[in-house]
């Protein structure tokens, strides 16, 4: 069984219907008739012998076959992209356009920093910066959205290759005013008798504290959730409440003493990765792989 033959149409309009999950939503976003994407779904699963979708009543959903179909035609695309852009990178990195998806905690310095050290020797390079959940950035390198994904992440991705690791170790926040503001580390029991603020429980950060409070038989009730990190160091800056993230997070804040970070000596909060990642299987494009190689060289100094 083969793929000869099959044209580039039927494959696009084919992963375009794996995206949205309908033929009509998909005939829409090609701005074609939905009898044409019909057309060209048929034509695939005439070529393959195949069934690539299973016809449900909340819409289309991939069978089997057509989950590895959708990794091969996403690999296919950004293969076709990366020679477009080798073509007009013959003469340098003049030219490129870098997609990153990372976990808020990146995106409030680290990376916003990084970029404008990189394209203060590469101009012509253009960024776009998705911020997400750690699962979601990480989806998005796997779907092809995202050429690469800084993040925090506690196990092991499919279809994921990690570029480099650098250790997540989860720090407590305080201000310069609170009462374990003089101490050099802190247990999570040491946390207890103060009022807290904690991310919602889509983070890595939060999974991990719920674990190993539930493993001590800690409990917690936290006086403010917020899925945005700015809100709750800006909580602590008031002298709400502690709060919990990462050095790297909280590094311009801690330099310009601003908050305190104190290390946890619990080992089960150190069990978190920081983690710059592609597609597995993925050449990247020269602009992509040398902005790779910076943050790799970045992360080493902190």
């Amino acid at each position: 069984m083969h793929l000869y033959g099959v044209q580039s149409t039927a494959l696009r309009y084919f992963l375009e219907v794996a995206r949205c999950g309908s033929i009509s939503e998909a005939s829409i976003r090609l701005n074609v008739a939905s009898s044409a994407v019909s057309r060209q779904i048929s034509k695939l699963e005439r070529e393959l012998d195949a069934v690539l979708f299973e016809r449900q009543a909340r819409g289309m959903m991939l069978s089997e076959a057509g989950v590895r179909l959708a990794a091969y035609a996403r690999k296919s695309q950004l293969e076709a992209e990366q020679v477009v852009l080798e073509i007009t990178e013959l003469q340098g990195l003049q030219r490129g356009h870098v997609r990153i998806a990372c976990s808020e905690g990146f995106a409030l310095d680290f990376l916003p920093q990084c970029i404008a050290r990189f394209r203060r020797q590469y101009q012509g390079i253009h960024f776009s910066m998705e911020v997400c959940a750690p699962a979601q950035a990480t989806e998005r390198v796997r779907s092809g959205d995202a050429d690469l994904c800084l993040t925090f992440s506690l196990t092991p991705q499919n279809e994921i290759k990690v570029e480099h690791i650098h250790s997540g170790a989860i720090c407590a926040v305080v201000s310069h005013n609170h009462p374990l503001a003089a101490r050099k580390e802190v247990t999570l029991a040491e946390l207890q008798p103060y009022a807290i603020a904690l991310t919602n429980t889509d983070t890595t950060l939060r999974q991990l504290f719920d674990i190993c409070c539930g493993v001590q038989g800690l409990l917690f009730d936290p006086v403010l959730t917020s899925n945005y990190i700015g809100a709750l160091l800006r909580f602590v800056r008031e002298e709400g409440g502690i709060s919990l993230s990462s050095e790297m997070t909280l590094d311009k804040r801690a330099h310009e003493k601003q908050l305190k970070s104190l290390p946890i000596s619990d080992d089960g909060m150190k069990a978190r990765r920081i983690e710059l990642q592609s597609m597995a299987g993925r050449n990247l494009p020269a602009a992509v792989a040398a902005f790779r190689d910076f943050l790799i060289e970045e992360l080493a100094k902190t």
